[in-house]
C-alpha cells in the first residue's frame, strides 16, 4: 500500500519513471523532481531536538523553496501494531 502511495506521489510532484508500472514500482529512499523544488524522502529518520518514540514516518515530502514538510504515516486497519501508530 505504501509503495502504490509512493508511486502516486511521485507522479504528482513530476517525477519521471519512464514506462514503470504502479505494480513494478520500488520506492528509492529518495526522491526529487526534476526542477528541484520538491523532495521526498521514504522511509528515513526525523532528527529533532527532542527524543521522539516513532520517529520514522513512512514518506516525508520537502518542499525547498518554503522550506516546509510534509510527514505521512499510514496505517492499515488490520495490522497488529495498529494502536501504537
Amino acid at each position: 500500500m505504501c509503495a502504490q502511495l509512493h508511486f502516486t506521489i511521485c507522479k504528482k510532484i513530476g517525477v519521471k519513471f519512464g514506462n514503470e508500472h504502479s505494480y513494478k514500482h520500488v520506492g528509492k529512499l529518495m526522491e526529487t523532481n526534476h526542477e528541484g523544488k520538491v523532495t521526498m524522502l521514504w522511509n528515513q529518520q526525523v532528527q529533532s531536538d527532542r527524543n521522539i518514540a516513532n520517529n520514522k514516518p513512512d514518506i516525508m515530502i520537502h518542499v525547498n523553496e518554503e522550506w516546509s514538510y510534509l510527514l505521512i504515516d499510514n496505517a492499515v486497519s488490520g495490522e497488529r501494531n495498529m494502536i501504537k501508530k
